[in-house]
Order: structure tokens, then C-alpha cells, then sequence
């Protein structure tokens, strides 16, 4: 089971922006590899603090991570870090720990003075599910625009930092001599720079292509939540990079006849009086298929019909929601004559004379034990 990530930092739930920040920059430079060579257990706490870092530095990761723990940001692929490999985080969040390793920030993965590796640009899309696929889980295609590096392009080390990335400034302050570094304004930190492009190519070597990507949807995913498919981003320039991210918005489709409320799902289900009288068997839809209920004669209107099961998954594998069917008694707006004359015999029958009984809830009753 995975360490919440607040105790990863050791820090509470209602620590700030900048105490997260620290805490982080505390645990990474206490695992980090430069400090520990070959142990993999520190190494293994340095991608946990860094996981948890990126997911509680930013304001919506945090607050669906808040409201939903690590199932947020499981299945088909997607994360709020647990899958980043040191490369993501050298790149992500190098310039978190200033001087801490030789003025330099990290030096990369696997020894000191390496050189840094940079990261393409995220993309961004959105994808619009039925309720049906969010209910049950579902694989989407979609093609992307990407870019990529030209074929052919190459690369030679950047004369300006010669290859590191970083360039060295050192400042006479009045607390003395100060070495600091800054990322590389020719090269953009990746240490190269074109060397030769191929026709078609931009200044950077690259192109842009479509892509198909695959999507793997886990079930009971919300309107708003984003999912992360790791490496399907844009490619970046030089020989020593790795490609961003795309970014997966979910949009809910409204569904024609069920409501959605969490996991629960709501029916509205109308009948005449003749089937509240007699009982009657009704077919309605759900997001599994239909099923057909059997409602008992005598039925009264605003009566509230729970099918376990058939709502949908809890994104924290908690089970599926309930299906509500809110019977409504429908009250025709025209009536011919004869049955006129029929309802005015039944005003002063006993059988039409309300008589709520006391296990016959009333609506502020009904409505309580809905959001019970």
C-alpha cells in the first residue's frame, strides 16, 4: 500500500505552499543519489518525496488528492508522479535546491556533474465520455498533434557551458564569495545545440507529427479530473532528452435519462394513476443496460426506489454507487367527459380519501435519507 504523502513529507494537511517546498527540499537532499551512491533505498525514498512534491505543490493535484488519496491519479498508466524515473525529477525540479550540490542544482542522475537532461513541452487535451464508459472503464484512441525530432537532425555539444547545461556566476556578497547557477541561455539547459536539420525541420529540429495515442480510462472517473499519460507529450531538442506528458481532461457527457450525483445515480420513472393503482412491471435504463422493476400496487408518488450496485464505481475501488428511482404518479392535464364524471364519483370514495400512514415518509424525510 502506498505511503500517504503527506507523511512522506512529514508535514500536515494544512501546510503551505512554502512549507511544502521546504520539506521536500529537506527529504531530496538527504536521499539525494549524490549523497548516497548505490543505496537503493534512499534512492527509492527520493522518487517518494519527489512524487509527493509534485502532486502536493500543485493546487488542483492536492485537492483531488485530498478528496480522492492515490486513486486520483491510478490506473491505465496515469500519475501524479509514480511513474517519473530520476531523469523526471532532475528535470522537473532541479532548480528547487539552488546551490545544495556544488552551486549546480542536480547534477543528474548517477553521478556528480552530469549533464541535465531537459524535458519537452506538455500537451493538453480533452476527452468527453458517456456515462457509460465512465461507469464501466473504456480505451480511447486519439490522434495528437506532437513534435518530434526531425529524422537525420543532430547535435553537438553548446561552446557556451560546454555541455553541462548550466552556467557558473560567482557574486561577492557581504557574506563573501557566492557560486550560483543558471540555467544555460543558448542551449535552454540541455548542453547541445543544432548541429545539422533536415528540409522541413524548425530552428530547434523538430517537426510536427500526428500520433495516435491510446488512453486507458479507469471506471468512476469525474468531470474535471485530469489524467496524465507519461512520454506522449512533445519530444525536445538534443540527443539527452526525454518527451513531456499529455495531459487528459475528462468530460462528462450528460446522460438522457440518469443523473449523476457521486457515485449514486438518479432515475426519474412516471406513471398513471391506473399503474400506481393496479402495480405495474417497468423497464428502465441503467448504465449496465436496462432491467426491469416491479412496482407494487397501491405505489405512492415521491416514493424512492434504491437498486443496489447499479450506480457507478468509486474512482477508490470503494464499490458502485446506488441507483435512485423517483417514482412520480402523473397527473393527466386533460381528462373527456366520461372520465370526469368517474373522478366525480371517487372524490368522496374511501378508497381515493388520503390516509398517510406513519411509516409514509414525507418529502424533508425522503430527501434525508437520500443524502444519508
Amino acid at each position: 500500500m502506498k505511503k500517504d504523502f503527506y507523511e512522506i513529507l512529514g508535514i500536515s494537511k494544512n501546510a503551505t505552499p512554502e512549507e511544502i517546498k521546504k520539506a521536500y527540499r529537506k527529504k531530496a537532499i538527504e536521499f539525494h543519489p549524490d549523497k548516497n551512491p548505490g543505496n537503493k533505498e534512499a534512492e527509492e525514498k527520493f522518487k517518494e518525496a519527489a512524487e509527493a512534491y509534485e502532486v502536493l505543490s500543485d493546487a488542483n493535484k492536492k485537492a483531488k488528492y485530498d478528496q480522492y488519496g492515490h486513486q486520483a491519479f491510478d490506473g491505465g498508466g496515469f500519475g501524479g508522479g509514480q511513474h517519473m524515473n530520476m531523469d523526471d525529477i532532475f528535470s522537473q525540479f532541479g532548480d528547487i535546491f539552488g546551490g545544495a550540490f556544488g552551486g549546480g542544482g542536480f547534477s543528474g542522475f548517477g553521478g556528480g556533474g552530469g549533464q541535465r537532461r531537459v524535458k519537452g513541452s506538455n500537451l493538453r487535451i480533452k476527452v468527453k465520455l458517456t456515462l457509460e464508459e465512465i461507469a464501466n472503464g473504456v480505451e480511447k484512441k486519439v490522434k495528437v498533434k506532437r513534435k518530434v525530432q526531425a529524422k537525420g537532425v543532430t547535435y553537438r555539444t553548446c561552446p557556451t557551458c560546454n555541455g553541462s547545461g548550466q552556467i557558473m556566476k560567482i557574486a561577492n556578497t557581504i557574506l563573501g564569495r557566492m557560486q550560483t547557477a543558471a540555467t544555460c541561455h543558448i542551449c535552454s539547459g540541455s548542453g547541445q545545440i543544432l548541429d545539422q536539420k533536415p528540409a522541413g525541420a524548425d530552428a530547434q529540429g523538430m517537426l510536427l507529427e500526428e500520433d495516435t495515442v491510446s488512453i486507458k480510462i479507469p471506471a468512476g472517473v469525474v468531470d474535471g479530473m485530469q489524467l496524465k499519460v507519461a512520454g506522449k507529450g512533445n519530444e525536445a531538442p538534443g540527443t539527452n532528452s526525454i518527451p513531456g506528458d499529455l495531459i487528459v481532461a475528462i468530460e462528462e457527457v450528460e446522460h438522457e435519462f440518469l443523473k449523476r450525483e457521486g457515485e449514486n445515480l438518479h432515475y426519474d420513472l412516471y406513471i398513471s394513476f391506473a399503474e400506481a393503482a393496479l402495480g405495474v412491471s417497468k423497464e428502465i435504463d441503467t448504465v449496465s443496460g436496462k432491467v426491469r422493476i416491479k412496482l407494487e400496487d397501491g405505489i405512492q408518488s415521491g416514493k424512492i426506489l434504491r437498486l443496489k450496485g447499479k450506480g457507478v464505481p468509486s474512482i477508490n475501488a470503494y464499490g458502485n454507487g446506488d441507483l435512485l428511482v423517483h417514482v412520480n404518479v402523473w397527473t393527466p392535464k386533460t381528462l373527456n367527459k366520461e372520465q370526469k364524471q368517474f373522478f366525480e364519483k371517487m372524490l368522496t370514495d374511501e378508497n381515493f380519501i388520503p390516509k398517510p400512514e406513519k411509516s409514509d415518509k414525507s418529502f424533508f424525510e425522503k430527501v434525508k435519507d437520500m443524502f444519508s
